[in-house]
């Protein structure tokens, strides 16, 4: 891995199946250890149940209060600052709660891949 500065400005917000909308910060072959993505989540909505096969992922929380469901865990309230861990393999989403937008960062290890998604609203 080379040292870079990637700039913000760079890279482009998408929408996705999950209701939500993704701008992938980080996310290099280069680096399969880790991928960065900032999620935004409108008021009010919910994105899928789903997991990621083999992969770990963290939300961490910078703007707006939510409520995430996780595996078997009763639905939790979340707001800025806070960490939600996922294993590998175990359901999520979450729950926009607020009036303003949503925004947390996912951190992926490895870095997050297309296939590993599984959409469980579908099953």
């Amino acid at each position: 891995m080379n040292p870079k500065i990637l700039r913000g400005l760079e890279v482009d917000e998408f929408l996705t199946q999950e209701r939500c909308w993704i701008t992938e910060s980080w996310n290099s072959e280069e680096d399969p250890a880790l991928s960065i993505a900032r999620v935004f989540v409108e008021p009010g909505v919910t994105t899928q149940w789903h997991s990621l096969d083999g992969i770990h992922e963290r939300y961490l929380i910078i703007k707006g209060t939510a409520q995430v469901e996780v595996g078997d865990l009763s639905p939790v309230d979340v707001g800025v600052g806070d960490v939600v861990v996922i294993p590998a393999g175990v359901r999520q989403r979450i729950k926009n709660t607020g009036c303003d937008e949503l925004i947390f960062y996912a951190l992926c290890t490895p870095r997050y891949q297309e296939h590993c998604y599984q959409n469980l609203e579908e099953l």
